[in-house]
């Protein structure tokens, strides 16, 4: 059953705006909300008793927002179709690197060409070259790229770099911000260990995280404090360039620089973690956005093309330390595959395409500023915002600045939310600790009728 909610009434051809708006709330509004997940549920019953909570990540277990996992069949464009047959509009975008367009036919085509010379190579290709100098010519701090097979991998990858490079422990991080599950960055983590309601992980001894010092996103006088506390013994600071794993939350610009000024006085490095943000945001990420220059970034997601991958960067000086041109070892047998680089390449070709990104910005500030005003229409407290094509929104007054502020939302709320859309043919992450996505192929029906459904749920949730 397709119950996305516009688009057994899209045609062919588009519609004017007004057609396509009324169409779509006609469409929201006589969707039967009862929701078929007998194939989900015999799946993630038997995936319960093989797989530590039937899952291979634990946000995807739905604990946060109640209600069972769907489990995926397919995906295509902007849409996702679970095994019981419902179709979606599909805001997670695999987590984000789905950003043009799920199994998209340019990428898929070059993947299937790169199946027939092989899937794994664990030796150097050309195909390494052509996506590190696509990475270099876009991020202003790339001068050096070193391949891995994830976003952890790439934090735990520059964690060491920074240290090896400055001949420093000490590390800051803010309260909130994810990077990956390594031990020292499970420190007040943000994402899915505050969905779990977990402060940090067992299993994680004190030693890895005793040189791991946190400070609250957006407020520049507690990395003050720190530095001035530790003189001479912090190797440098990560943050996320735009928060996604407390929700969405983005940086004070004077917060950005003053990071920056704060590293060059004490001799201290710089890292984006841009593994969400990176062409994302802009095709050059959340520093090229900015107009802030890191001595490092991380990177993921969207450089794969929705296989795995992972990337650290940097300027040359601080990239040779690593093994084989310097001392610092760091290894991978899988790093630099060919068929992850291929999709990286595709996909960065696509983005580089004219108009890309004001596409991007124009739907996505389109949604969000939609689901705000449903939600304010009918006397929810509700914030939220939007660059390029990342988004969130908060069931609270607002600003929210930081992680803190963003506990401050209605949890209970946004899970009653949750269900409501997906019940409606709008798949949303189940978290309200998540930043959703728009991509390249969410249409103006997508959206009109996305907004069509928030409108239904907000009046049904006010009632």
């Amino acid at each position: 059953t397709a119950i996305a909610p516009s688009r057994a009434a899209v045609a062919a051809r588009p519609a004017p705006r007004a057609a396509r708006r009324a169409s779509a709330r006609a469409a929201a509004t006589t969707t039967d909300a009862a929701l078929t997940t007998t194939k989900s549920d015999e799946i993630m019953s038997e995936a319960m008793g093989i797989m530590p909570g039937g899952v291979s990540s634990p946000v995807r277990a739905f604990k946060s927002v109640g209600g069972g996992p769907i489990v995926f069949d397919k995906v295509k464009g902007a849409n996702s179709w679970d095994v019981d047959g419902n179709k979606y509009i599909d805001y997670v975008g695999s987590w984000g690197p789905a950003i043009c367009g799920a199994a998209r036919d340019e990428v898929n085509e070059a993947l299937v060409t790169q199946l027939a010379k092989g899937t794994s190579f664990g030796a150097p290709c050309a195909l390494e070259n052509e996506l590190a100098k696509m990475v270099i010519d876009a991020v202003p701090s790339a001068e050096m790229v070193r391949f891995c097979n994830s976003g952890t991998e790439a934090c735990m990858g520059v964690l060491r770099l920074m240290r090896a490079h400055t001949g420093r422990e000490k590390i800051i991080k803010f309260e909130g911000c994810y990077h990956g599950h390594a031990d020292p960055f499970l420190v007040q983590a943000g994402s899915g260990v505050a969905t779990l309601g977990l402060p940090d992980s067992p299993g994680t001894p004190g030693g890895a995280t005793k040189d791991t010092l946190c400070a609250k996103y957006n407020d520049l006088d507690s990395v003050k404090a720190i530095f001035e506390a530790n003189k001479g013994e912090v190797a440098g600071v990560i943050l996320e360039g735009v928060v996604g794993n407390s929700g969405f939350i983005v940086p004070d610009q004077e917060f950005l620089e003053g990071l920056r000024a704060l590293c060059d006085e004490h001799g201290a490095l710089l890292c984006f973690d841009e593994v969400m943000t990176g062409f994302r945001i802009s095709y050059g990420g959340a520093q090229k956005h900015f107009g802030i220059m890191p001595d490092v970034s991380t990177f993921g997601k969207v450089i794969g093309g929705g296989l795995p991958v992972g990337a650290y960067v940097g300027k040359k000086e601080i990239m040779e330390t690593v093994a084989p041109a310097g001392p610092m070892y760091q290894a991978g047998t899988l790093s630099g595959n060919p068929l992850a680089m291929v999709a990286g390449i595709e996909t960065l070709k696509i983005l580089q395409q004219e108009g890309t990104y004001e596409q991007l910005e124009e739907r996505t500030s389109k949604l969000i500023n939609g689901i705000v005003e449903a939600g304010k229409k009918h006397g929810h407290a509700i914030c939220g915002g939007s660059i390029s094509g990342m988004f969130g929104f908060f069931f609270c007054e607002g600003p929210v600045k930081c992680f803190a502020d963003a506990t401050a939302s209605d949890t209970e709320k946004f899970a009653k939310w949750h269900r409501m859309m997906l019940e409606r043919g709008v798949y949303l992450a189940p978290s309200q600790y998540e930043a959703g996505f728009v991509g390249l192929q969410h249409s103006e029906e997508d959206i009109d009728a996305t907004i069509a459904a928030a409108e239904e749920v907000m009046a049904a949730l006010a009632a």
